[in-house]
């Protein structure tokens, strides 16, 4: 974006020295903008695919089976399940979803304590805590007996799927009829959260961070605004390109713009903030200065005007302007082309 704008400034007439008077020709009222002091920003245009969120690294959620036996159900593609439903079921006996952290590794009953039992108890009417009790067990004979299974009021190994949220089903991996081995991978899934993923170029690392706002232009070509938040810590490789990048994450303010939409390209434009205060001008009030630099034509107390060399800062390609540094005060009129 920088050399795009250096590229359209070498264009601008010129043929002045720095702080002189300009010639009498020009317009006795020009048009004129005033020196600011504050913050600039720049935009970043990336290309990014709108999906529903997974985990930090994008990846899905797997859920792992620990029965044995035949698939006898399986969710289909798009399916939602919340914490304590049946995610599906083996020779016709339903395997729940968990939600948490700790994957389930052994049975269930009354006495056992643990994260893992505040887990089972976290999707229970009523309960609470890190021990299996009794109303633990009432509870638990209550959800078998909803679901259709054996009410016991224990919870055998491979009766549940731990996953950190409710789900939203991405991919389906086993087969219905297959045969069901502890350790195989039964389906992909993330969050019915929408989010739009980019990867940034490491030389983009610097200026974008989280808060930056964001507008994502959607396939019908309409537009919904966002904010970045969250920039990846680990670059990936493209082989292919011999590139790497760093995934980075903009949540939608109303996801529902994007409703029925998965896995769709989207251009994304972060608004970045580069410096928090500078003295600047609109881009238009630079004229070249003969020998190379450039200058600001500044219009004087008692009507006088005279170019005043400056160096060139940031560029704000989101509003116009760029920081300049120079004998410039803020508020200083500076002439601009008039519309």
């Amino acid at each position: 974006m920088r050399t795009a704008a250096v590229g359209l400034l070498a264009l601008i007439a010129v043929g002045c020295g720095a702080d002189q008077p300009s010639s009498d020709a020009r317009p006795s009222a020009p048009s004129t903008e005033p020196v600011r002091l504050g913050e600039l920003s720049a935009t970043v245009s990336l290309n990014g695919t709108l999906a529903h969120r997974a985990r930090p690294d994008g990846s899905p959620y797997v859920a792992i089976n620990q029965a044995r036996g035949v698939y006898t159900r399986l969710p289909a593609e798009g399916d939602r399940i919340r914490c304590g439903d049946v995610l599906y079921r083996v020779d016709d006996r339903p395997v729940l979803l968990l939600c948490g952290t700790v994957p389930a590794y052994r049975g269930l009953r009354r006495g056992d304590r643990g994260t893992d039992v505040r887990q089972l108890n976290r999707v229970l009417r009523g309960v609470s805590g890190r021990r299996f009790t009794a109303r633990t067990r009432t509870a638990l004979r209550r959800l078998q007996r909803e679901h259709g299974a054996a009410a016991t009021g224990r919870l055998a190994l491979g009766a549940a799927v731990v996953l950190p949220r409710a789900v939203r089903i991405a991919k389906v991996t086993a087969k219905l009829g297959g045969l069901a081995r502890p350790g195989a991978p039964v389906v992909q899934a993330t969050s019915d959260t929408l989010q739009v993923q980019v990867s940034l170029e490491p030389t983009q690392l610097a200026d974008v961070k989280p808060g930056d706002r964001a507008q994502v232009t959607l396939p019908d070509n309409t537009s919904a605004e966002g904010t970045l938040v969250r920039v990846g810590t680990v670059a990936r490789t493209d082989d292919k390109a011999g590139t790497a990048s760093v995934p980075a994450f903009v949540r939608l303010d109303d996801p529902r713009r994007a409703r029925g939409l998965d896995r769709a390209p989207v251009q994304v434009q972060l608004t970045t903030t580069g410096v928090e205060r500078a003295l600047n001008v609109p881009v238009t009030a630079l004229v070249g200065k003969a020998g190379g630099g450039f200058a600001v034509e500044v219009v004087r107390p008692d009507g006088r005007r005279a170019l005043v060399a400056v160096r060139l800062g940031r560029f704000d390609t989101a509003h116009g302007r760029v920081a300049v540094e120079g004998a410039l005060h803020a508020g200083d009129p500076v002439v601009v082309p008039s519309l």
